[in-house]
């Protein structure tokens, strides 16, 4: 899809408040603006967007932090209404009660094209898994949506989760991942990612599993047709045989990450 510059540098406050974010806040901010505009592609570039997004710029008391999950909102309206959960909920729920419907659509989108081309089990399921974590928290969501699903899938998968998001960042030629074109005309060619984000690229890039990562990358970044026609249901079977379903409910089984899939069940708790 088409990114529009001048309206992704005024969504974001301008070129100055561009300035002075790092630079994996700026990659976030891409793919949130790349998500975004799969549910509606006119929405971010319509005047009252923009008269909207500087009031919440200029405001000192937003509804919600910057940088959390999307579930408790954006910051510029008040956060959705949530449908109750099952008693015993399960990966499905998650993603058709608790995953914004154009994050879904980019999951599905991943995961259909690693099963288009015949990825193991493993590599689809990470696909659909890979921002999952976006709806608790959009900082490092790699880590986070690493940690959410740990205890319920291999190692392999949970690891191919957490260094995608750094994988983005850097091209591999083997695999017909160049560095993104978007990414150049969005951050400019001098671009280099937080130190951080290079550590962890060099630890991936030498680990065994370091291909299960980068096909996450190779099936993320341009997943983002809004026309394409996705579904669920090729996924069930794949999720029953790699998702470890606990009986009494995603939330509810005692793991050391319940409480972050609680905190998705139950959103609007005070304390």
């Amino acid at each position: 899809m088409s990114i529009d510059r001048a309206v992704f540098y005024e969504v974001l406050g301008g070129e100055d408040a561009v300035a002075t974010m790092s630079d994996e806040a700026k990659a976030d901010a891409l793919e949130h603006y790349m998500i975004e505009s799969l549910n509606e592609p006119t929405f971010l570039g319509s005047p009252g967007y923009m008269e909207e997004q500087a009031a919440f710029l200029q405001s000192s008391a937003p509804v919600t932090r910057r940088g959390t999950g999307a579930v408790f909102g954006d910051g510029r309206r008040e956060p959705p209404v949530l449908a109750p959960m099952p008693e015993r909920p399960t990966l499905v729920d998650f993603f058709l009660l608790r995953t914004t419907l154009p994050t879904v659509r980019h999951l599905l989108q991943s995961a259909t094209a690693a099963l288009t081309s015949g990825a193991s089990e493993e590599q689809i399921l990470a696909c659909l898994l890979h921002d999952l974590g976006q709806s608790l928290m959009k900082v490092d969501h790699g880590w986070w949506g690493a940690q959410l699903v740990e205890p319920y899938v291999s190692e392999k998968v949970s690891w191919a989760i957490r260094y995608h998001q750094a994988l983005r960042f850097f091209p591999d030629e083997s695999v017909g991942y160049s560095y993104p074109e978007l990414y150049i005309k969005i951050f400019g060619r001098d671009y280099v990612p937080e130190t951080y984000i290079r550590e962890a690229h060099e630890s991936a890039r030498n680990h065994p599993w370091y291909m299960e990562a980068r096909m996450v990358t190779v099936h993320d970044l341009y997943a983002f047709d809004p026309d394409a026609q996705v579904s669920l249901d090729p996924f069930v079977d794949i999720i029953g045989r790699n998702f470890r379903q606990p009986k009494e409910g995603l939330g509810f089984d005692g793991s050391p990450v319940a409480h972050m899939w609680r905190s998705l069940v139950f959103p609007d708790h005070r304390l």
